[in-house]
């Protein structure tokens, strides 16, 4: 064996005690007690094991901007019409170095797969999916990278936009988006876009129904044209802000719909909380989508970062269990079995989410592996603790030591 992580709390076997995950050539080989290996060894010391954490909706291509963007003026904030003045200046190279910033702190954190969110339109052309293309190429050692190319300004009030998307398609970008909320013609660019996914047979992945209203929700566009193509288990709404505001037995009918439907949902806490409700100024929503009501419904149901230092979300440092914290905190979950179906949010369903099919701790599967420094998923919700191992392919990529507390001689 190639290594073996000792003494580890498996998060899908609790129950069993303390367990040895042997590992050869990048893929997991056994599990059980006592086993050995000619090469690494690391002792987990009983802590939490899971199979690393998945980033299932961020935007790499426009982080680390909120330097350059303008200051809010007033509480309300479109963050679409205060990044596009900026995207005609964006290289190919300042592409690829903020985002791979962002990628470095998703590694350190325990991220291992992520499907990242890329703009394409006439103002950034395809040098943002040239350069985030290029990072996943280069850090495949680390991270399996999945790109989702979407018209964030717009598409049938953007000329060009369309064939740009097409010729992203057509170099391989295997799930493609759309942001309707700012388009002309939300239905239209709905339409488009599944026509688009049917002919080139990709995945969708849709940022819907963020607002300050539930009157009008294009979920119910999205609902009719999955059943119409029968796209059940290949299609995903991220945001869903306006969940928040429907009465409890609405939003129960919509779950079932959606979970009958076979679309999975990503909420997005951070980015949600700081830009709802801003049309209040006082008793502010919050609105962010009850990600617990939706898993209890039967939907599949992830938590992501979204954006980081950017004019939608100007702060985040990549942690995904901060980001279950926050959910926890929005929501006000406290009992133990919803913090660990939060943190289920980062790593199963998530994988289940990107229809992966070889994510988990079994044996065959590769050997991604994330030692956390917590004895329970809910602890590391609860408490924020942080990833202290990371391994890909069965490669060690992350080490943090955890801190110690020095006591002086004359304490």
């Amino acid at each position: 064996m190639d290594l073996i992580v000792k003494n580890a709390r498996l998060i899908d076997r609790l129950d069993e005690g303390l367990l040895d995950i042997a590992v050869e050539g990048g893929r997991i080989a056994a599990i059980g007690h006592g086993l050995a290996a000619e090469g690494e060894t690391y002792d987990a010391g009983g802590r939490l094991v899971c199979a690393g954490l998945i980033e299932s909706h961020i935007h790499l291509d426009k982080s680390r901007i909120a330097d350059r963007c303008p200051l809010p003026d007033g509480r309300r904030v479109n963050p679409v019409t205060m990044v596009a003045p900026l995207k005609p200046s964006w290289t190919v190279e300042d592409v690829y170095d903020r985002a791979e910033k962002t990628l470095h702190e998703c590694l350190i954190n325990g991220t291992t797969r992520m499907r990242t969110q890329v703009e394409i339109d006439p103002g950034i052309g395809l040098r943002g999916f040239e350069a985030v293309r290029a990072l996943e190429i280069d850090y495949r050692w680390a991270i399996d990278i999945e790109l989702c190319v979407f018209p964030q300004d717009g598409l049938t009030n953007y000329p060009g936009t369309e064939e740009l998307l097409v010729a992203a398609l057509k170099q391989g970008a295997p799930v493609l988006g759309a942001a309707p909320r700012y388009d002309r013609d939300p239905t239209a660019q709905i339409d488009r876009i599944f026509a688009l996914a049917r002919e080139f047979d990709v995945d969708l992945d849709l940022h819907l129904d963020v607002g300050d209203s539930p009157a009008h929700m294009d979920v119910y566009r999205v609902l009719e044209l999955t059943e119409q193509y029968k796209r059940g288990g290949r299609v995903v709404v991220g945001h869903m802000a306006k969940l928040s505001l429907l009465p409890p037995a609405e939003l129960a009918a919509l779950a079932r719909w959606l979970r009958d439907a076979g679309i999975a949902v990503t909420v997005l806490p951070a980015t949600d909380l700081y830009l709802m409700g801003r049309e209040r100024d006082h008793a502010v929503v919050r609105g962010v989508a009850d990600a617990n009501f939706l898993s209890t419904a039967g939907l599949t149901c992830a938590l992501s970062s979204n954006n980081i230092l950017n004019a939608a979300t100007p702060f985040g440092d990549c942690s995904l269990i901060r980001i279950a914290n926050l959910q926890a905190n929005i929501l006000q979950i406290a009992a133990p079995a919803q913090l660990r179906e939060l943190f289920l949010m980062l790593t199963e369903h998530s994988a289940r989410l990107l229809n992966l099919k070889d994510y988990g701790l079994l044996a065959g599967n590769p050997a991604d592996i994330v030692v956390i420094d917590a004895a329970t998923p809910e602890q590391a919700v609860a408490e924020i603790r942080p990833p202290l191992a990371v391994w890909k392919h069965g490669r060690r990529t992350v080490t943090r030591h955890p801190p110690e507390l020095i006591r002086s001689a004359s304490a």
